[in-house]
């Protein structure tokens, strides 16, 4: 058993905000450059096109931020969090999609009122007499079929692996539409320093990309080896699976943390899925704890021992790095338990863990959880749904019935996202500062 750690909690870390910094610093230099290459805005059609030059720029700018925002640079990854860079991606994507589709509108407008020919007219040659505009049509066509897919309505209805496949669609729409933007644009054509710099921003997050996502993990693969050791049934359709390799402990993996984890078995090769680790890292395993709840992750239970298994990680910010206090509440809920499970083992100072689930027996891990708990003198509460006589609101007041001095508390959360947003509305009724409750998403 891993003893809990003694670090001092420490102080929030500046990343976050030098980030945006960046972020809003890159869109001002692309504003900046429009301004500086339009003398003057005459007539509707100025202005037309004007508004779809700066839409173009920005949605341009934009795709390579949110490229780089996944690309699971360390450095972002540990001081920002995985979920958290996911949430700027994705709201990213709808300013993108916004861009672009007011780029085009606006383009489209503003050309056929300069040539006084019809919209349709306009389009057509537009799309096909401009240099590289087919490309950066098709590549348009790309970001809306990706944009689609990711409406939460239609998310739902479609298998994570299925999207996570579908979303490198974007990778491809991204390179037709550079290409588009450099041959068609008003404010790169004939300026060398711009071209220069937009190439060196592209170039920059494309290095970032293919050594991140696709050496790094290839590398770790032939040096660590992984394989599936074991399979164990934990609770109705949760299983835990325990992977073994070579220098484990050069992952430098922290308890919270999660990994994106490829099994080399027939149906499961092609898709990389994001499970917690479920114990503290061990020199000589490492392990998951994962619920059926997808055609994945039910497979998972069929799994055989000496499969091959490709690992990416470690990910994720929900460590002991962002504890503010040396009282902490644990909060989760289903299979939400497992990272917290691992911070229940390690988190010094006064810990207490609060288990939500459906019916007794969903309550994963819980003979662990009783051990931990009686090891380390902790308080561990259980809150179930069913039977009626045992369940508990998830509210403010029932919480601090659990835990009376709350709002004094670091809290980690981690859950379904119905009972997630249920206990963020709690824990702010009841007095908890936002910075210190840490929760973490993995509906990326």
């Amino acid at each position: 058993m891993t003893r809990p750690s003694r670090s001092a909690p420490r102080p929030p870390s500046p990343v976050p905000v030098l980030v945006h910094l960046v972020i809003w610093g890159g869109a001002a230099a692309v504003l900046a450059l429009w301004w500086s290459d339009t003398p003057s805005v005459v007539g509707a059609a100025g202005w037309l096109t004007g508004a779809g030059r700066i839409t173009g720029l920005l949605a341009g700018y934009a795709c390579a931020i949110l490229l780089l925002l996944m690309a699971r640079v360390p450095l972002l990854d540990r001081a920002i969090g995985t979920d958290r860079l996911a949430r700027w991606h994705a709201m990213g994507g709808r300013y993108v999609i916004s861009l672009a589709c007011a780029h085009v509108l606006l383009i489209i407008w503003g050309y056929a009122l300069e040539s006084r020919t019809g919209v349709v007219d306009q389009t057509t040659t537009l799309v096909l007499h401009y240099p590289d505009l087919l490309k950066g049509t098709i590549g348009f066509s790309l970001f809306l079929v990706t944009a689609i897919v990711s409406v939460r309505a239609v998310r739902r209805r479609i298998p994570y692996e299925t999207w996570h496949l579908l979303h490198f669609g974007t990778y491809l729409a991204v390179f037709l539409a550079f290409w588009h933007q450099l041959s068609d644009g008003a404010d790169f054509t004939g300026n060398r320093p711009a071209q220069l710099a937009w190439y060196t921003l592209y170039i920059a997050v494309a290095a970032l990309l293919a050594w991140y996502r696709f050496a790094v993990p290839v590398r770790r693969a032939l040096r660590h080896r992984l394989y599936v050791a074991e399979v164990r049934p934990e609770a109705p359709g949760v299983v835990s699976v325990y992977l073994s390799g070579s220098r484990l402990a050069e992952l430098r993996a922290e308890p919270g943390q999660f990994f994106r984890w490829r099994f080399l078995t027939r149906g499961m090769w092609w898709a990389a899925n994001p499970y917690s680790l479920s114990a503290a890292p061990h020199p000589e395993y490492l392990r998951i704890t994962v619920k059926a709840s997808g055609g994945h992750s039910a497979a998972l239970a069929h799994l055989r021992p000496g499969t091959r298994v490709l690992a990416e990680g470690p990910y994720g910010a929900f460590t002991a790095r962002r504890r503010r206090t040396r009282k902490t509440l644990l909060l989760g809920g289903g299979v939400g338990i497992t990272p917290l499970r691992t911070l229940f083992e390690t988190l010094p100072g006064e810990v207490v863990l609060v288990y939500r689930a459906r019916r007794p027996e969903d309550l994963a891990l819980r003979g662990e959880l009783d051990a931990l708990a009686a090891a380390r003198g902790a308080a561990v509460h259980y809150v179930v749904d069913e039977p009626a006589a045992y369940s508990s609101p998830l509210t403010a007041e029932a919480l601090r019935g659990l835990v009376p001095d709350l709002a004094e508390r670091d809290v980690y959360l981690c859950g379904p996202p119905g009972m997630t947003e249920a206990a963020l509305c709690a824990l702010r009724e009841a007095g908890v500062p936002r910075r210190r409750v840490h929760h973490e998403s993995f509906a990326f």
